[in-house]
């Protein structure tokens, strides 16, 4: 990835979508937290500098739609993407997009996945290396099952299509900067189960369709393979410092995707900062 000073004079987006925990948000899913317990600013100071330009920050998340509902109001905006994707907001909430992706079901994703076994097929073959990310895993939700934990997507992906539920797909969404007892792993990750073709960056194309906005248009920034993935969506896709690891060893990364010297919220601001924004 090339450093995000590369960006400079590319891009002027009139958008910016952006993760929450690990890239606007802190330690703790705070504003204004550090890593080593230091208070940070500089993301409080860039959104503002968006809103005094008029660029809609539009949070993209794996959270439930009524948590990143709360998050886009706290932001000013009045569209999300939750769910990883799977489901567009607009308007304050007064429509909602439903983008489910291989799901062919009457019901939800979710109570689907639920009722075929598959979360325990994943859990039963990872004991000890993947477990619920609770509290937040039960919450209400339609088209995800969050986890955490360390694993191979890939060998779980095969992994479910021989077990017949190969219209499921398991994302990482980046890294948990935590320990947690029940796991065994050198690094915890999120992961998201749900349809195949459920993506951040689907969530970004029928948002940007909906608003008639063009990819160039557009920024993301973000700390996980999924947010990478925006750079099909946008003119360009910011990784704070503490995602690099995550998006490089996932390979293939597009040549419009940078990375910033600052982490989690300073990384934000550089990145918008670099899009002429701050």
């Amino acid at each position: 990835m090339k450093p995000a000073a590369e960006a400079r004079g590319s891009v002027r987006p009139r958008v910016v979508y952006t993760d929450l925990d690990g890239t606007l948000l802190g330690p703790g899913g705070s504003l204004f937290a550090a890593p080593g317990g230091v208070v940070e600013p500089r993301a409080a100071q860039a959104l503002a500098a968006l809103g005094e330009a008029g660029v809609a920050v539009i949070p993209v998340s794996g959270r439930t739609a009524a948590n990143v509902w709360e998050m886009a109001r706290l932001v000013g905006s009045a569209d999300y993407i939750a769910e990883m994707g799977g489901i567009v907001g607009l308007d304050r909430d007064a429509e909602q997009v439903r983008a489910f992706g291989a799901y062919r079901g009457s019901t939800t994703p979710y109570r689907e996945m639920a009722e075929s076994g598959a979360a325990g097929l994943l859990l039963d073959a990872h004991r000890g290396r993947l477990e619920p990310h609770a509290p937040w895993a039960f919450l209400p939700r339609e088209c995800s099952m969050l986890f955490r934990g360390q694993v191979d997507t890939e060998a779980a992906r095969s992994m479910l299509a021989e077990a017949g539920s190969g219209w499921l797909d398991l994302l990482d969404n980046g890294v948990i900067p935590r320990a947690f007892p029940g796991l065994d792993v050198d690094e915890v990750h999120a992961y998201h189960l749900l349809p195949r073709g459920v993506t951040k960056a689907e969530g970004a194309r029928i948002h940007r369709e909906r608003r008639g906005l063009a990819p160039e248009e557009c920024i993301a920034i973000g700390d996980a393979p999924s947010d990478a993935a925006l750079a099909t969506q946008v003119g360009a896709v910011f990784i704070v410092e503490n995602g690099r690891g995550a998006v490089e060893a996932a390979g293939d990364v597009a040549e419009n995707v940078f990375v910033t010297e600052g982490s989690h919220g300073a990384g934000f601001a550089e990145a918008v900062a670099a899009a002429g924004l701050g």
